[in-house]
């Protein structure tokens, strides 16, 4: 079987651009009425803008192991920060590598650690879990004792605004390694494929004040759902909320500085994409690189009642993704909603590369596949089964009915043409409920895999000495940046 064997495409270098915590809507390419972002813009205007675009889980680990092997957690067993990619499931970048097609990574890439099994050619300043063991008080969330992560609170109340986290510091150095490395390998015949991963705009949101300067915060639109009286009373969203301590964050002065200070962030990162998309020009290879953007999950920004990910809400689960380059067309918008198990069989088919019987599991297509007129429109999955969460919940996007699957729980539907911001469930008066269901248990048995998640967390938490061994560990705030320790709170 033939990557992109529908649609055949040529084989050129692709610089695969992916950040960190991006929500899709927060860009101007798509029509949000203040973030600046320019360079992605551009993007988007030489190629191809996907308006509905997923991740396959809405948390680092699992979102990351999805983009390198193209199968969501219930298939591959990466299900958390704690259990992620370790290279003993085939990634795309390992079968380009192994046609002769040479892969390079710099920056974040959160998996187990640098292995050879991992599929690159080389890893440049990778960035990947704690010690090899990441987040283990997460573990714990299979018997119901993962204590609460109260650092949360304070990253997005009091390291906003002015100023430079280690995050942002790591992504200069990520910068300029990916500029030297263009300079050094541009000028071969040899198609390559380079992956750019910046870790902002993941919180602290902290900027230099010129980028602030693009934001006034008295300007800034507040998401919906953000007031007291306006928050979901849905068992699992108010789980999530108690467990990061999501309390007294409301007031609306406050959440327009954290809003500026994200959305600089951003304009912040899209200026460093502007650097890459000046070196490519300078460098002669326009004409035959492709150029991707997407981000590993979203950003809920307050939106209802929530911070950060780890919920399948749009703001978490919706990413930006764009294209540009050979064989990509100009101008276009593709609406029917795509995944991003998607770009296993994407990238190796812009690599030259093809598909082997390893991969017949993968349940993406090629996104080339998403540029005919009229596109196969077909439903999107996601899942998740990580930190603040007591069992395992599922997302089905059929055209526009979307249904949020909890374990043990009322489940949730939304019209998303009619609610583009989930305010109104539909759960009591949807009559495509049972349809929504039947389509999502063809994909995956939700039940099934809630308890090979919590066995799989179970055992790896005996393995490592038990509850008590991990609750004195204690929580960090946030994964550190190569060369840093992890800051540990009781």
């Amino acid at each position: 079987m033939e990557a992109g064997d529908r649609h055949v495409v040529s084989a050129q270098n692709t610089i695969f651009i992916v950040s960190d915590n991006h929500t899709r809507n927060a860009l101007g390419c798509y029509d949000h009425p203040a973030v600046q972002s320019p360079n992605i813009d551009s993007i988007a205007d030489q190629g191809t803008l996907f308006s509905n675009a997923y991740s396959a889980s809405p948390l680092c680990g699992p979102s990351r192991a999805a983009l390198a092997t193209g199968r969501f957690p219930h298939q591959s067993g990466f299900w958390d920060n704690i259990l992620v990619f370790d290279g003993t499931v085939p990634s795309w970048m390992r079968r380009l590598r192994d046609q002769g097609h040479p892969v390079t990574s710099i920056g974040k890439l959160h998996y187990k650690g640098t292995d050879d099994k991992n599929g690159m050619t080389d890893e440049i300043v990778p960035m990947h879990i704690v010690g090899g063991k990441g987040q283990v008080s997460a573990l714990l969330r299979w018997c119901g004792q993962e204590p609460p992560m109260n650092a949360q609170r304070s990253i997005y109340l009091h390291e906003c605004g002015e100023g430079l986290s280690d995050y942002g510091e790591y992504d200069v150095t990520i910068l300029e390694k990916a500029l030297e490395w263009l300079e050094q390998n541009s000028d071969g015949e040899t198609p390559w494929t380079l992956i750019v991963s910046f870790t902002c705009p993941h919180p602290p949101f902290k900027t230099p004040q010129r980028f602030l300067d693009l934001y006034a915060p008295a300007d800034m639109p507040l998401p919906k759902q953000t007031q007291l009286e306006e928050h979901p009373n849905h068992p699992a969203v108010k789980i999530l909320r108690e467990s990061k301590n999501y309390r007294d964050m409301w007031d609306k002065d406050a959440l327009r500085v954290i809003a500026a200070s994200y959305y600089a962030l951003i304009s912040m990162v899209d200026e460093k994409i502007g650097h890459l998309l000046e070196a490519v020009d300078r460098q002669g290879i326009t004409d035959r690189t492709r150029l991707i953007y997407t981000s590993d999950h979203g950003e809920c920004l307050g939106a209802h009642g929530l911070f950060g990910k780890s919920c399948l809400y749009e703001e978490a689960i919706g990413v930006p993704l764009v294209m540009s380059g050979p064989d990509i067309p100009k101008g276009k918008t593709v609406d029917v909603p795509v995944s991003h198990v998607d770009l296993y069989p994407t990238l190796v088919a812009a690599g030259g590369g093809t598909l082997t019987e390893e991969d017949d599991d993968l349940l993406g297509r090629s996104l080339f596949e998403t540029f005919s007129e009229n596109p196969e429109s077909r439903p999107v999955f996601a899942e998740y089964h990580g930190t603040g969460s007591e069992s395992g919940c599922f997302m089905l996007r059929d055209k526009n009915m979307k249904l949020i699957y909890h374990v043990g729980m009322q489940p949730q539907v939304f019209d998303l043409e009619a609610d583009p911001f989930e305010q109104n469930d539909l759960t009591e008066k949807a009559d495509s409920l049972n349809d929504l269901e039947q389509r999502l248990r063809e994909i995956c048995d939700p039940e099934d895999a809630d308890a090979r998640a919590k066995s799989a967390q179970r055992t790896h938490a005996d393995a490592i000495g038990g509850t008590d061994e991990i609750l004195k560990t204690g929580v960090f705030k946030r994964s550190p940046v190569p060369g840093n320790d992890a800051d540990y709170t009781p």
